[in-house]
């Protein structure tokens, strides 16, 4: 498709090259075509991708927030901040009672594990809704992450996440923001109190899946927690 734009549109920029009102004109509509043919071909790329996913009996997630996450992952990934083929994506705009959660080997296209992940006791009670950067608020950050190394703490094997985004979740680290397994990430829980439990702004998992899905995502690896109270779009909100 570029290929055979590219072209005409070099053609239109050269014969209004007289009129040099007419080419700056002409530059804007340009380099705005050029902007809009390479955003539908990542756009297509991506959506390609999506419908080769090899599900692996697993549910997909949203086109629009593999998007967003895929987009990021291709951006880390090309500055060196991320180095595995490991893409985590958490959808936060879907209730915590379902499995919002997506570890996906972008190498192969499959779907590794999804599951049930809590969100910080301040960001809500089902759903979360409120989110923030500040240490003691008990709040879930958005945003991309690295993952980083694995050590045991109070929850047992737990895994380090590094924010990339100024301002939305760089504090992680000095947070303690950190994915660890909790009892109160269950189906049991969820039967019990209507809801699943909540953290103090961790992504929390069950138990039973923590230190299989942590041995896979460590070690710089990208994590992305979707809402969709804020997009992906400024790149220069990431941090190299």
């Amino acid at each position: 498709m570029i290929y055979k734009i590219y072209p005409l549109l070099v053609f239109l920029l050269l014969s209004f090259g007289r009129d040099s009102k007419n080419t700056t004109e002409l530059k804007k509509v340009t380099i705005k075509s050029i902007a809009k043919v390479e955003k539908l071909t990542v756009d297509a790329k991506i959506e390609s991708v999506y419908h080769a996913l090899n599900s692996n009996n697993f549910s997909l997630p949203e086109l629009r927030t593999f998007s967003e996450a895929l987009k990021g992952f291709y951006l880390l990934k090309e500055r060196g901040v991320v180095q595995k083929d490991i893409l985590t994506l958490i959808d936060f705009s879907l209730s915590s009672n379902v499995k919002r959660l997506w570890v996906i080997d972008m190498g192969t296209n499959t779907i590794l594990f999804q599951s049930l992940v809590a969100h910080g006791r301040n960001t809500g009670e089902e759903f979360a809704s409120a989110f923030s950067n500040s240490n003691s608020s008990f709040k879930s950050s958005l945003g991309f992450y690295a993952t980083g190394e694995i050590y045991q703490g109070k929850h047992g094997a737990s895994l380090r996440l590094d924010g990339l985004e100024r301002g939305v979740n760089d504090n992680a680290r000095e947070r303690g923001v950190v994915v660890h397994g909790a009892d109160y990430v269950s189906e049991s829980f969820i039967r019990n109190n209507k809801r699943l439990g909540r953290s103090q702004g961790c992504p929390a998992l069950p138990v039973e899946l923590t230190n299989e899905i942590i041995q896979v995502i460590k070690d710089k690896s990208c994590l992305y927690i979707y809402h969709p109270s804020r997009g992906f779009s400024a790149e220069e909100k990431l941090i190299s």
